[in-house]
């Protein structure tokens, strides 16, 4: 079951992928084969990116994940390595590869900055037991299994900074998949590797459905 739910899930981003590819290739460009220039990021933002990610960055969609209010230095240093092809998780290939090998630096700042600056939108209630247990581990981690308090590098709001990514608000299951990208070490970070490395699967959904609830 579980596998299936996957080839769904990934059939349904697949589909919003191609949409979004086809619109891409409708945007103005400069020249043949040339990057698409960053005074076009605004429009990019909505009619392509806005596919998935929702035109503010609110995505609704838990595959793709909320940018709305996400830190610009993060957008960019991602938007950098799905170009580069060097992020390696299953969706990074399947969707973002492809939509980022036409962006230029300059575009990739416009893009940044436009998502940067949007307001983001409510969190999502989960039970109160579960949320409890999540904030918990954010907060002071699981010393007994070597986890460090995510607190620590993310923020006691989970809203970042200049060396991490925001967090609050964002889909618990694009978190979820996350996770266990870095603890497969099929997305290589080292530091997030070490962190998920010894997280059992209900102890990750509840830091994870903590997270969605913030604002």
């Amino acid at each position: 079951m579980r596998n299936y739910s996957l080839k769904v899930w990934l059939h349904r981003g697949l589909l919003a992928a191609s949409a979004a590819a086809f619109t891409f290739a409708s945007v103005p460009s400069g020249a043949q084969g040339a990057p698409t220039p960053p005074q076009q990021a605004p429009e990019l933002a909505v009619a392509v990116c806005g596919t998935c990610h929702g035109v503010t960055g609110n995505s609704i969609n838990p595959m793709f994940p909320r940018l709305a209010g996400q830190h610009a230095w993060y957008i960019e240093q991602q938007l950098k390595e799905f170009r580069a092809e060097t992020r390696g998780d299953p969706y990074a290939v399947a969707y973002m590869w492809g939509m980022a090998n036409q962006l230029s630096d300059p575009t990739i700042v416009a893009l940044a900055k436009y998502f940067s600056s949007q307001t983001p939108g409510p969190g999502t209630s989960h039970p109160e037991a579960i949320t409890a247990r999540g904030r918990n581990i954010y907060e002071h981690g699981i010393p007994t299994q070597g986890v460090p308090a995510c607190a620590a590098c993310h923020g006691p709001q989970a809203l970042g900074s200049s060396a991490f990514p925001r967090l609050a608000g964002q889909h618990a299951k694009y978190i979820m998949k996350q996770l266990e990208s870095f603890q497969s070490n099929m997305r290589k970070v080292a530091i997030m590797h070490g962190v998920a490395s010894t997280l059992h699967r209900s102890q990750m959904r509840a830091v994870a459905d903590y997270l969605e609830s913030l604002p």
